[in-house]
């Protein structure tokens, strides 16, 4: 990639006025949290995995939810830290510019970077929060996973006794209507979008790029690999997002 391709975004960058981002997974495997498809993503090596993602699978089989806690509690998610990628994102928002953070992912490091939360949002939910399946009791997760290590297998809710899961979307499960509406509004009022290490495959998010080309917005790529919204895009910068973030964004390119 030519840094003269780094050296065009940054200027729209610089005179954006309405930035949105989009990340998925890509930006946060820097971090040591793995994606799910790629060659060593979660699903590619234990394909049994995918069922504890699945929710008829999850409500039905005690035996899934066991091995949905256990994996909980070793999630490398919880000593995960920001990247170089993750603050770099946090420059924009200082500057004042960045209109919506749109993420697909459920780790929370885009927060712990230092973004505010109301500008944050989370299509795919929390996985830093617990949620009853009967009576939608919300709590942190960290209250369910000292049950699981101090011995349950699959601890019920406190309140009611109903099935309780991360208060993720699990395949089969509904998007949430207003934050979908409030991710797809942001994308049409932006005049730059950014997206980050998405495959720009899974909808209805992926069609927030459309979205924002169709309103004016200039579309700025960055991935590892190439995505079908490639042939839409003002630029295409592919690479390490760890290394081209901080070149875009004004950021110091170490680690804290």
């Amino acid at each position: 990639m030519a840094a003269d391709d780094i050296a065009t975004a940054r200027g729209w960058l610089l005179r954006a006025r309405r930035v949105v981002v989009l990340t998925g997974a890509g930006i946060s495997t820097d971090s040591g949290i793995p994606d799910f498809r790629g060659p060593q993503g979660v699903w590619t090596r234990n394909p049994a995995a995918e069922k504890q993602s699945t929710i008829q699978h999850y409500l039905a089989d005690p035996e899934v939810r066991k091995a949905a806690w256990r994996a909980r509690v070793d999630h490398s998610a919880w000593t995960a830290q920001p990247n170089r990628g993750h603050r770099a994102l946090v420059a924009i928002e200082r500057r004042g510019v960045l209109h919506a953070l749109i993420t697909q992912n459920i780790d929370g490091l885009h927060q712990l970077a230092g973004h505010d939360a109301a500008r944050v949002i989370e299509v795919h939910g929390t996985m830093r929060r617990v949620m009853c399946w009967s009576c939608g009791r919300r709590a942190p997760m960290e209250e369910a996973l000292a049950r699981v290590r101090a011995g349950e297998d699959d601890p019920p809710c406190p309140a009611c006794g109903g099935i309780q899961k991360s208060d993720t979307i699990s395949f089969g499960q509904a998007l949430v209507p207003a934050v979908i509406d409030r991710a797809m509004r942001a994308a049409t009022e932006a005049d730059l979008l950014l997206a980050i290490g998405s495959t720009l495959q899974v909808y209805p998010v992926a069609g927030a790029v459309p979205l924002a080309k169709e309103a004016g917005a200039r579309v700025v790529i960055v991935n590892a690999q190439e995505t079908p919204m490639d042939e839409i895009a003002d630029a295409v910068l592919r690479g390490s997002i760890g290394e081209i973030l901080p070149a875009l964004c004004g950021a110091p390119e170490h680690d804290a």
